[in-house]
């Protein structure tokens, strides 16, 4: 029977040691004793005699490699085929030669030139309020009127009292006269004339003092009439109509209203000790009979422009430095004649820190970052990419200004940078090296 002789080929086969790294080693038999079959794990290192599913085994593993390998061939051979990839599109433009000015930027805050509490210098009752709240006003426009009435009363009385002077005055003025023509020592003493005299003094006084007192009547009733002190924007109204006023020199005087001067502006910044010496020594180009800080030329931008239109000149700085912080005042006076500047509003300003010099510009997109570093791509006459490391200025218009690391002749790659690697084979394309010219990194 086949089973048979398969039976005694088996018996007859030797036993091979296990090799396996999770079996343990099989002590050998002891003299004389039975030799007892241990179950065990074969590694078959020669041909199986017997064609078998217990011998013919392929790990799962060993067949998904060589289906790796066999669909990397394909690929190779499919990209062998088919050539290499070309190579990327690129805009490349020159370096843009412009006359500079090297400056710093400094964040600061608008100042209104003038800004008044509008107060009442009387008290009464608040009659009307003549403007709209928030609305611009000009210097001696009407903006509250408080109760009259009290006030021409006291007017009146103060004439009357006045006129009653006058009369007083008259009176010893002629009593003092017809004592002079009278003889002195036979009809009238001498004491009553000292006496006529004295009582013409008195009533001069008198009459100067009601005269003090109509024109205080008259300027208490003309400050029932607030006024815009100066020229600018009005804040909202305080208080209502039929409230009660306090008015006066003293610090519990109603707060009314406030008006703040627009046009023109200031402009208040700060500067470190080492930026004041390299703006006082460039100030020097400027400086006339004002003084050292005169007529040196700013620009500003708000928080949402982009660049440095506005222009002014810096009229103000400051006599000492904070020991507490080692900076500096400043102010620029700018014009606003349409307003868009308000009191508080926040702002960077430029300040030329050098005289002008010609300098290479290039669209600030084109330049990369490496960690701390920034970089220019350049094409060279063979259209390979190049990396240059350049030290970089401030944004004109849009373009970046390069203080170093780069030449008037380079190639910049200003359109497809993030498609490029350094060394790598690209395919150039010349356009303008402006800001506009850049639509994609």
């Amino acid at each position: 029977m086949v089973s048979d002789e398969v039976g005694s080929r088996r018996k007859d086969m030797p036993d091979y040691p296990d090799h396996s790294p999770n079996s343990a080693l099989t002590p050998a038999p002891s003299p004389g004793g039975s030799r007892r079959s241990l179950p065990r794990r074969r590694f078959w290192r020669e041909p199986c005699p017997f064609r078998t599913p217990q011998c013919v085994r392929v790990p799962a593993a060993l067949v998904l490699l060589l289906a790796a390998a066999l669909a990397g061939c394909g690929r190779e051979q499919s990209q062998a085929q088919q050539g290499p990839p070309p190579a990327p599109k690129v805009s490349i433009a020159k370096p843009i030669r412009k006359m500079v000015t090297d400056s710093d930027a400094y964040v600061g805050r608008f100042l209104a030139v003038d800004a008044v509490e509008v107060r009442a210098r009387v008290s009464g009752y608040l009659d009307a309020i003549k403007f709209r709240d928030g609305q611009t006003v000009e210097k001696g426009d009407l903006l509250f009127t408080i109760d009259r009435r009290p006030f021409e009363a006291s007017l009146d009385q103060a004439r009357a009292n006045l006129a009653q002077a006058k009369a007083n005055l008259a009176f010893a003025e002629s009593d003092l006269t017809r004592g002079e023509n009278l003889v002195r020592g036979s009809v009238i003493t001498q004491q009553t004339l000292d006496q006529r005299t004295q009582a013409k003094r008195v009533a001069e006084a008198a009459v100067a003092a009601q005269s003090a007192a109509v024109r205080q009547a008259s300027l208490d009733l003309e400050f029932t009439e607030l006024r815009a002190p100066i020229s600018g924007h009005i804040g909202d109204r305080r208080i209502s109509p039929g409230n009660l006023v306090m008015g006066g020199t003293t610090g519990s005087t109603t707060l009314l209203a406030t008006i703040v001067s627009t046009d023109p502006i200031r402009f208040e910044f700060t500067l470190d000790e080492a930026s004041y010496l390299r703006h006082l020594r460039n100030a020097k180009r400027f400086a006339g009979a004002e003084g050292r800080s005169s007529a040196v030329p700013v620009r500003l931008k708000l928080l949402d422009e982009e660049t440095f239109t506005h222009e002014g000149r810096v009229d103000f700085m400051d006599n000492a430095i904070e020991r507490s912080s080692g900076t500096i005042r400043a102010r620029a006076e700018l014009a606003n004649p349409d307003g868009t500047f308000t009191p508080g509003m926040f702002a960077r300003v430029e300040v030329p820190s050098g005289p002008p010099s010609e300098a290479l510009l290039v669209p600030d997109a084109a330049i990369g970052t490496e960690q701390v570093r920034k970089f220019v791509l350049v094409v060279d006459d063979e259209d390979v990419a190049r990396v240059k490391y350049v030290t970089l200025g401030t944004v004109i218009d849009g373009l970046r200004v390069v203080q170093s690391g780069l030449n008037a002749d380079d190639r910049v790659i200003v359109n497809g940078v993030m498609r490029v690697r350094p060394g790598a084979k690209v395919s150039p394309q010349v356009v303008a090296s402006t800001a506009s010219a850049v639509t994609s990194r």
